[in-house]
């Protein structure tokens, strides 16, 4: 009995030491330090969230890129929390360590200059994304927190990567995302007769990327037009990406900028579906006829192929150009993201 309880004060000491290690590894580990990140339980909807953050559903829907009212048992919302200054704080960290602002910061507490003091109380806000109706703007570092923190219903096997082709660089003027998004949402569903816009997400020159259809519904139209059957067969486990420009050769030079979104968010894809980078989880356009559906690879001669997405796509749009270009590219991006995830 006496060595049970000699065992048990051990645990209990060397629970002590680990406890307290991890509590002082960094200020934002502190004690009176609440997460801002609420997960989904059942019985949950935006509004009681809402309700006991103290802040409203449509808030809530900015600060966490929903395109509806609709969530998930599991999905990670950012919800604006109460903080408790503690020695060595300051207004930029808790902005950094809560994806805030300093401005937001200031504004939610009437503050007038960056002094802080410690013991104080802040409501400290989550940053609001960009988004007008369906379509979420974002940053490539904000793509990945939406990416991660949702939860979808849908097995996701395979990326489709496009071109817009029009419109291209030319119709970009830099802060017409959105009117760009709607035009081809107009042309989708009003020219073409599908659902909603056919892409789930819109990579653009200046490296934002915007999700516009819901991940949760397929892509439409995106391959094998004339043979719906099949069309659907494929699309069943797709996600499409259109990347805004005319990237064959005698076209769009693509940007540094949209390069480096093309890569990280096929990277994070890759990442968070559970996939390599290989011909049949990341898919050009091009090797698809877009009449019967057939998967031609690079034998499309005869068949009806697009040059999508662009004959200068990262060094060109074959199979040897993707194997040689672009997957190395992926998978060193992928390396790097797990870098920072760990």
């Amino acid at each position: 009995m006496k060595g049970i309880q000699n065992m048990r004060k051990r645990l209990v000491i060397l629970f002590s030491i680990f406890f307290l290690v991890f509590m002082s590894i960094s200020p934002v580990s502190a004690a009176n330090n609440p997460r801002n990140i609420y997960e989904v339980k059942p019985g949950d909807y935006l509004w009681k969230i809402a309700s006991t953050y103290q802040t409203t559903i449509q808030d809530l829907k900015l600060m966490n890129g929903l395109q509806s009212d609709l969530i998930l048992v599991g999905q990670k919302l950012k919800v604006p929390i109460m903080y408790e200054v503690a020695p060595g704080d300051t207004l930029w960290k808790l902005s950094q360590s809560f994806s805030s602002t300093v401005s937001l910061i200031k504004t939610a507490n009437g503050l007038t200059s960056n002094m802080i003091y410690v013991g104080q109380k802040l409501k400290i806000p989550p940053k609001k994304l960009s988004m007008q109706g369906q379509f979420v703007l974002m940053t490539r570092e904000e793509f990945k927190d939406w990416l991660f923190n949702h939860s979808f219903t849908r097995k996701i096997g395979k990326i489709q990567q496009h071109h817009t082709w029009q419109p291209s660089y030319q119709q970009f003027n830099g802060s017409n995302h959105f009117s760009l998004l709607n035009g081809m949402k107009d042309y989708h569903v009003n020219g073409m007769g599908w659902k909603d816009i056919s892409q789930q997400l819109t990579t653009f020159p200046d490296g934002t990327v915007a999700v516009g259809r819901p991940f949760n519904m397929p892509p439409e139209g995106s391959f094998g037009l004339q043979n719906k059957s099949r069309m659907l067969e494929i699309e069943a486990d797709s996600l499409a990406i259109e990347n805004l420009g005319n990237f064959d050769k005698d076209g769009n030079k693509m940007t540094p900028e949209q390069r480096e979104t093309i890569l990280t968010v096929t990277a994070l894809l890759m990442l968070r579906f559970g996939l390599t980078p290989n011909v049949d989880t990341v898919t050009y356009h091009h090797w698809w006829d877009i009449n019967t559906g057939e998967q031609v690879l690079d034998e499309g001669e005869g068949h009806a192929i697009k040059t999508c997405p662009g004959t200068d796509f990262f060094g060109g749009n074959n199979t040897t150009d993707a194997r040689s270009h672009f997957y190395p590219l992926v998978q060193q991006r992928m390396q790097q993201i797990r870098a920072t995830l760990q």
